[in-house]
């Protein structure tokens, strides 16, 4: 469930980046349309700019309108000073992080959380509530029982793990035995954990985000990371940001890719858009005719058989469409398009086109089709003319 592939999307006007995904404890990141030395601030107009840095293995680019009297140095400082509190909280991959620390205590024993951590939290508790247990963010057990790292094989299909090994594993997903209470945390039980992994970049987004409106006043700006985007205002060009989507053709390149819709920043909601997108095929196989994702769903202990290839989410913040992007792909496409509609949910999906078999080529954009939710048809419908 955590270990996805963050489907392509791409930045008019501005950039073109390759999709995102987690590979074991690096978040990979590559940018599509020209190379990385072309991301230069001298192809940015005079009165934009273009930061490029990392943090938690992974890398965020912001595009920005620079206010007078501010510096971008001082903007950069101000968002990696920010980042690292948020990386210094939730990272797994650090062994004194906030989370590393209450992954290896013992049931019942407390331990003191900060206000980002516990943001987070409350936003995975509204998604695994809302979402009937697909989003949980103590299912890494259940990911390690069934070895699904940064690749899925048929062999593991072919040899799955016995029911008495998933069963043993999913006594440990069981994210109602964390308890908050205030600004506290401990578990009932022994042997859970915590990742936020899917959920975690779409807040470091709206961190950004936060920054640069509250404390420089920058309303003009597009900040991504790891393939979840914020966007305010209009872009270098004047014009409302606009985010295409890639069709989920498996083993795309940078030059290959195929766009098959666009998203544009609606007029309404302050002119913002908080979009994230989750993908399940760069890493799924078919096996017995059937399309397997590399997703786990919680509430079986298995992979995902039917899932939506992709799912763009819409939302007021950019963890929250996080969070709901995995959770819709963690569980089969008819189904997820019924939750979504349920919640009034922003949602688009990519599904194979009328008439396409799974065992067809899915080389083409013409193999896919777009279905929306009437939120999002209503959301996409808010532009100018």
């Amino acid at each position: 469930m955590f270990n996805k592939n963050k489907l392509q999307t791409r930045f008019f006007a501005i950039k073109s980046q390759d999709r995102r995904k987690m590979a074991g404890n690096t978040l990979l990141f590559t940018v599509s349309a020209f190379s990385l030395a072309g991301l230069t601030a001298c192809q940015q107009p005079p009165d934009y700019n273009y930061l490029i840095g990392e943090t938690m293995g992974t890398s965020y680019h912001i595009s920005y309108q620079l206010p007078e009297k501010v510096t971008e140095a001082d903007v950069q400082a101000a968002i990696d000073e920010r980042l690292q509190q948020i990386n210094d909280s939730m990272s797994t991959y650090q062994s004194v992080s906030t989370i590393s620390k209450f992954n290896q205590l013992g049931k019942d024993t407390p331990i003191t959380i900060d206000a980002d951590f516990s943001h987070v939290l409350d936003i995975s508790r509204q998604v695994y509530a809302q979402s009937g247990g697909a989003f949980d963010p103590t299912v890494i057990p259940l990911i390690n029982t069934w070895g699904f790292g940064s690749t899925m094989t048929v062999e593991r299909l072919q040899s799955p793990p016995s029911a008495t090994e998933i069963a043993k594993a999913q006594a440990l997903v069981d994210f109602d035995s964390v308890v908050k209470q205030d600004q506290t945390l401990y578990k009932t039980k022994d042997g859970i954990g915590l990742d936020f992994s899917a959920v975690a970049k779409g807040y470091g987004v709206d961190v950004i985000a936060d920054v640069l409106k509250d404390r420089y006043n920058i309303r003009n700006y597009m900040v991504e990371i790891g393939g979840e985007i914020a966007t305010s205002g209009v872009n270098n060009k004047q014009q409302p940001w606009q985010i295409a989507i890639d069709a989920p053709i498996e083993g795309s390149t940078v030059s290959e890719r195929q766009t098959i819709t666009a998203i544009r920043q609606p007029i309404k909601t302050d002119n913002q858009m908080h979009l994230a997108t989750s993908g399940n095929y760069r890493n799924s196989v078919i096996f017995d005719g059937k399309h397997y994702s590399h997703t786990i769903d919680p509430t079986t202990g298995k992979p995902i058989i039917g899932g939506a290839p992709s799912v763009t989410v819409a939302a007021d913040s950019v963890a929250l469409a996080d969070a709901w992007a995995t959770a819709l792909t963690a569980m089969p496409y008819q189904k997820a398009l019924k939750l979504a509609e349920k919640q009034n949910l922003a949602a688009l999906f990519v599904v194979l086109a009328d008439g396409v078999q799974i065992n067809d080529s899915l080389d083409n954009v013409d193999d896919w089709q777009v279905v929306q939710t009437p939120a999002m048809q209503a959301l996409r419908a808010d532009k100018q003319p």
